[in-house]
């Protein structure tokens, strides 16, 4: 059957940042646009560090390669919504789409098709969310037809088929870390203009770069409209310009050339044709993307300016020269060389992930922490109450529905659910409907137990919607040890504290029925693998919630890593670790003020929280 397309996201037509509707919780997936016109998803983890970047600096950069080393020549500038890969100069737009919590994105659910050269390519998000939502139906096949697409899914063979060539691949289905939620309002401006911004630029060397190659790019083109338009701009002795990355096709022609822009085509599919802007001033609602490049008959009047953490003279002589990094050589050394200005990149520095060497007689005891050690081993599935007795435990019986979707099925809770004829429970009819105690959303209780029977079945409930935690959450980390103790040693930003360092341990193994592949083997890459917490009151209060997130197995889980794109391997699980111990530069080190504060939200959504500690 053909499949309603759900999910399809709220945008801004400009191409701008989108926001969701007033207090509705939406599910934000970042997507960049390919050489073929499609919307191609970045991994959760991506868009968990794009958001990270965004509520600290909304007009700032992404560095890709601090989250992905696979994406570290690609940089997001998030005020012109382009991707900008470093050594060759590339640019493509990114949009911010919104998908429903309760959709694949937001359980963390990616639908992959296996290439011609043997490894999996994740669909686009709408045909992921499709899939989804016919494969939780238990339809035997689906017809993609509906979004363009000459393909049928089959479930049974977990096979793709080419309609014209009758080629089959083969599909998958992984779990992977779910997409970051947001809830908000509406802000009153959803085109930010160059100007002052306040907070500090991050220093890293791939930062610099960015900042660096975006005011050399501006200097050569105020260069460009000097020679066009002798006294139209004025001359500065800085380099650098509040003027973006030229819009339209994106390439910026050095050593006398032009930049184009002839045009940006918007998220929307609609076409804006460039436009001679009096004064340099931007149009509004575009964000600034139309902002037109050298073209005869253009006014331009507007003086250059300075954005914060740009330096007003080209980087030269840090430390002498040196065999230059390829990604780091990119279009700075090109950009600043046609802008007449001394160009001298050197070698990036290498992280410091581990502290000097420990003698034995020097690791101590955290204060206030039972114990040294803690181990996990395989699960044992105690004789539990029904999945029927754990939905009903948590809900209350509505005797009116109001006339609203139940985001687990996206039928109407006044008509029968979705599973109806799929799933059948004694005592538990499909109109019946269910409001969750704390967070009071409604779903067919047919649904949540379909939800329930899909997921860990260990006793407790989340809300699709809001994520709240009904019961003690646990995960499918496999059998491991963690250690944690006391060095003589302080981290970057904690000079006055000791540090407390884990040291978790998982061998490799075979899956259990709670995991992906039951029966197969999974590996476990770069154990024991060392964290590192500051030795203060709130430090050592995120280490014993982390200890009581280990033993209810929530630190690890098996599925594809981010990194190497391994299967069947054991990688975090929601809950970020600091691994790099005397620096910061792949954005896993100290210092990070705001660290200790994120982790403690993470644990809290994994329903580990300081009540945990009391009980």
């Amino acid at each position: 059957p053909g499949m309603a397309r759900q999910g399809s996201g709220a945008m801004l037509a400009s191409g701008g940042l989108g926001f969701p509707p007033q207090n509705l919780a939406r599910v934000v997936v970042w997507e960049w646009l390919n050489e073929h016109g499609r919307w191609r998803p970045y991994s959760a983890a991506v868009c968990h560090h794009i958001e990270n970047v965004l509520k600290e600096d909304a007009r700032g950069s992404v560095v890709l390669g601090q989250v992905d080393v696979q994406l570290a020549p690609y940089v997001i500038d998030l005020q012109s919504m382009h991707q900008f890969r470093q050594d060759t100069g590339t640019m493509r737009p990114v949009r911010r789409n919104f998908y429903d919590p309760s959709s694949a994105p937001g359980k963390g659910i990616v639908w992959e098709w296996e290439n011609d050269n043997n490894s999996w390519t994740p669909y686009d998000m709408d045909i992921c969310i499709t899939i989804q939502n016919a494969y939780e139906k238990q339809h035997p096949w689906l017809d993609l037809s509906s979004l363009g697409f000459c393909y049928l899914i089959y479930f049974s063979s977990m096979s793709q088929m080419n309609r014209q060539t009758q080629r089959k691949r083969r599909l998958r289905r992984r779990m992977d870390l779910a997409y970051p939620l947001t809830m908000g309002s509406i802000p009153k401006s959803q085109s930010w203009p160059v100007g002052t911004s306040t907070g500090t630029p991050c220093s890293c060397p791939q930062c610099l770069l960015v900042n660096s190659t975006r005011a050399a790019s501006n200097a050569i083109l105020a260069s460009q409209r000097r020679k066009l338009y002798p006294g139209a701009v004025r001359q500065s002795s800085t380099f650098a310009g509040g003027a973006l990355w030229p819009a339209g096709t994106g390439t910026v022609a050095v050593a006398g050339g032009t930049a184009k822009g002839e045009g940006l085509r918007v998220s929307s599919g609609a076409f804006v044709p460039s436009q001679s802007v009096p004064g340099g001033v931007p149009l509004p609602g575009l964000n600034n993307l139309n902002r037109p490049g050298t073209q005869q008959g253009s006014r331009l009047g507007a003086r250059a300016t300075v954005p914060p953490g740009v330096p007003a003279l080209p980087v030269k002589n840090l430390n002498g020269t040196g065999p230059v990094h390829p990604a780091l050589a990119g279009m700075t050394g090109i950009l600043m060389c046609a802008a007449g200005l001394p160009v001298c990149l050197t070698r990036a520095p290498k992280p410091i992930l581990h502290p000097p060497p420990v003698s034995k007689s020097d690791i101590k005891p955290v204060p206030g922490v039972n114990g040294i050690c803690r181990k996990t081993k395989k699960k044992h599935l105690k004789k539990s109450k029904t999945p029927e007795d754990v939905v009903r435990r948590y809900i209350q019986k509505v005797k009116n529905p109001p006339d609203e979707d139940c985001t687990i099925c996206m039928e109407r809770l006044v008509t029968s659910s979705g599973y109806e004829g799929v799933l059948s429970h004694r005592g538990i009819k499909p109109e019946l409907v269910g409001k969750l105690g704390k967070c009071g959303h409604m779903y067919h209780l047919l649904c949540l137990l379909a939800m329930y029977n899909n997921g860990n079945k260990d006793g407790s409930l989340q809300c699709p919607t809001c994520k709240a935690i009904y019961g003690e959450k646990t995960g499918t980390q496999p059998p491991g040890k963690m250690e944690f103790h006391l060095i003589p040693h302080s981290l970057p930003g904690y000079t006055d504290s000791k540090t407390i360092r884990i040291v978790y341990d998982i061998p490799t193994g075979i899956q259990g029925p709670e995991h992906p592949n039951p029966g197969k083997k999974f590996t476990a890459r770069g154990f024991p693998r060392h964290c590192y917490l500051p030795d203060n009151e709130k430090g050592r209060k995120v280490l014993k919630l982390l200890i009581v997130a280990w033993d209810r197995r929530l630190i690890f889980t098996i599925g594809t890593s981010n990194t190497t794109g391994e299967s069947d391997t054991v990688v975090w699980n929601e809950i970020h670790h600091k691994t790099e111990f005397g620096s910061n530069l792949t954005g896993h080190g100290y210092p990070d003020p705001n660290y200790l504060d994120n982790v403690l939200a993470e644990l809290l959504a994994q329903g580990v929280s300081e009540a945990t500690l009391k009980d």
